[in-house]
């Protein structure tokens, strides 16, 4: 009962009271208190003990009252922490809460290092818990959200995997985003910098990409090569190969995949100049200058350069040379597997 009602119904009540005992009896009735004669009617007497109940009972519903409503106030508070910590869980950027309520603080800073996944069928939040799972729906189903607008452009840390994902599908849709991120590649995480370099290779051709080449992986590389057939304006040149092949440090397999697309790009003089170039300085180029030297039939060179060579290495080579020789028809092919031919290789 509230504090105004209480003390309403208990004037009420007294008055009652009072009205009813002075009507049985007017007298006065005289009480000597410490020498003080207090000389009041029956029924102020009468009426004197429920006032004095009430004055305790007041005060008595005026500090549980005040009480319940201070630990009200802590419940709401720690109502509006909890809020904040499951809005930044969502987020995956749970944070440090303080919590006043022991029995809730207990179990809720679990989700200060805690992150949370949503899934399909959520039940109806507050507004602005509402607002954020729409927001991370859309990024989750693929769809580029502008989070400036928002105001959550600073929310996000760098791993954040919403970011991550917001990023990658502004890739796929924003082709100035993606030459953005090129140019700024230490701004950004590997996946968004991988998937852009991606997108890159299979838009653009080598004119523009040269000022890339230290980005570039041997896969993107290749990517890039194998549409040289398909865009006659994609640039490429032995000068330009040469920029990304020493960035990308390809092994022994990574030169045969570049020397069996080359050899449809280059004349074979060209062509062989650049293997020649690079087995002189790196081992792991010897296999793709000798492939070379069989698929252009040159024999004589092959011999040469296999007499230079310690006697047990190049076997596979060493066999098809001796076939070749022996006029048997056989092809390259026919003995020696390009994509496993690396395995047997020192290095």
């Amino acid at each position: 009962m509230k504090l105004g009602l209480y003390t309403f119904a208990t004037i009420v009540l007294m008055m009652i009271v009072g009205a009813l005992a002075y009507t049985v009896n007017a007298d006065h009735y005289v009480v000597e208190v410490m020498g003080v004669n207090l000389n009041f009617p029956v029924a102020a007497w009468l009426v004197l003990p429920m006032f004095i109940l009430y004055l305790f009972t007041f005060f008595h519903m005026l500090v549980y009252g005040l009480k319940n409503h201070f630990t009200l106030n802590r419940w709401k508070k720690d109502a509006q922490t909890l809020d904040d910590a499951l809005y930044w869980a969502l987020l995956n950027e749970s944070k440090e809460q303080k919590y006043l309520v022991e029995e809730i603080g207990k179990s809720a800073t679990l989700l200060s290092c805690s992150n949370l996944q949503m899934k399909d069928g959520i039940p109806e939040l507050n507004p602005r818990l509402t607002k954020i799972t729409g927001i991370l729906k859309k990024i989750q189903s693929g769809e580029y959200v502008d989070l400036k607008e928002h105001k959550l452009a600073k929310v996000f840390n760098e791993g954040n995997p919403y970011l991550i994902q917001n990023r990658l599908n502004r890739l796929e849709t924003d082709a100035k985003f993606v030459e953005e991120v090129m140019k700024s590649s230490s701004e950004f995480t590997e996946p968004v910098r991988k998937r852009a370099l991606e997108i890159f290779a299979a838009k653009e051709n080598f004119f523009k990409a040269r000022q890339y080449a230290r980005l570039f992986d041997i896969e993107n590389l290749l990517l890039m090569l194998k549409r040289v057939n398909q865009d006659d304006d994609m640039g490429i040149s032995q000068e330009i190969l040469k920029d990304f092949i020493d960035h990308v440090n390809p092994t022994c397999s990574d030169f045969l995949r570049i020397a069996e697309i080359t050899k449809k790009l280059f004349t074979p003089d060209d062509n062989l100049a650049l293997f020649f170039s690079y087995q002189t300085k790196n081992p792991k180029a010897q296999y793709a200058y000798l492939y070379l030297l069989f698929e252009y039939e040159l024999m004589d060179e092959v011999r040469k350069y296999l007499d230079e060579q310690e006697d047990s290495e190049f076997m596979r080579f060493r066999a098809l040379y001796t076939l070749k020789k022996s006029n048997t028809g056989y092809k390259l092919e026919d003995i020696i597997n390009i994509h496993t031919i690396c395995k047997e290789a020192k290095y």
